[in-house]
């Protein structure tokens, strides 16, 4: 059952924000608005995949397509904040049913150029077609009348990127987590620690009311999914940061946590189809997709 939540505008400036929780890969989907003009753009939507079955399925897509026919919400945007490790983006089938553009960060390119190598496709992955807008650090554009900056935030994946909307809100993909469980991995290839902490310093020093809504929560000890919570609150008690941590010491915590961590489950079927928009690969003579998986790559 998808958990939705919404934090609401707080002024002519600020977005409403509407989280939908996707539990199988603990993904927070999200429905952010200008209330004033009801243009909306959605921010890493996911497109459901069983990796028993290698089967997809729409539950997630569907739960926000009726959201925003029932809000008569403009959508005008989809957006991506890097390809995803552990769930199918859902861009292209967004995109097909609302004609938005689709929308992700311009180092995707050097993203791909690493998993060409991993899949053994040197052919693979046209960044430029499967995409309508590569966005470079400090590009802007609008959401109705709100404002949005992206802020390039690397570390994750070489790639990643902040969305900064309006005056009170950014989604910080997979950076940051809620502040009881810290910061996110950054063992996949093309992370680095220490250039996530850089990035995580660059999203703190955001005003301290700033909304920061995570990609992901794994609900601590049991409790219920969350994923909102201010600049201010994640300088007081987020569990790797808190107390001025240092770049050498955030380092060391996050390489040791990430030593423990296996892939997702759904990683190697996720890049080959997120790195084309959230496309399966194209059918074989039996109109067929087959995903092609390295064998003892990782």
């Amino acid at each position: 059952m998808i958990t939705v939540r919404t934090s609401p505008s707080k002024g002519p400036a600020s977005p409403e924000v509407v989280g939908f929780y996707e539990p199988d890969t603990g993904s927070i989907q999200y429905v952010v608005s200008d209330p004033g003009t009801r243009a909306a753009a959605i921010v890493d939507a996911v497109w459901n995949f069983n990796p028993q079955h290698a089967r997809t399925s729409t539950e997630s897509i569907d739960e926000i397509l009726r959201f925003v026919e029932d809000k008569q919400l403009d959508v005008v945007w989809i957006l991506d904040t890097h390809p995803h490790a552990d769930h199918f983006m859902a861009g292209a089938v967004l995109k097909e049913k609302l004609g938005a553009p689709q929308a992700i960060g311009e180092k995707v390119r050097d993203i791909a150029a690493i998993w060409r190598d991993v899949y053994h496709l040197p052919e693979g992955f046209d960044v430029e077609a499967s995409f309508d807008r590569l966005f470079a650090d400090g590009d802007r554009f609008k959401i109705g009348d709100l404002a949005v900056r992206v802020i390039l935030s690397p570390g994750h994946t070489l790639g990643s990127i902040t969305y900064v909307v309006g005056d009170d809100a950014a989604f910080v993909h997979d950076t940051l987590m809620f502040p009881d469980s810290g910061t996110s991995r950054a063992d996949f290839p093309g992370g680095d620690a220490a250039i996530l902490y850089r990035s995580i310093q660059q999203i703190l020093a955001l005003p301290d009311h700033t909304r920061l809504s995570v990609g992901h929560d794994y609900c601590k000890d049991g409790r219920e999914p969350a994923w909102e919570a201010t600049v201010g609150e994640h300088k007081a008690s987020n569990i790797h940061l808190k107390g001025g941590v240092g770049e050498a010491e955030y380092v060391k915590i996050r390489t040791e946590r990430d030593r423990t961590l296996l892939l997702p489950d759904r990683m190697l079927y996720a890049l080959q189809v997120n790195l084309s928009g959230g496309r399966l690969p194209e059918p074989e003579a039996d109109g067929r997709s087959y995903f092609k998986v390295p064998a003892n790559r990782f």
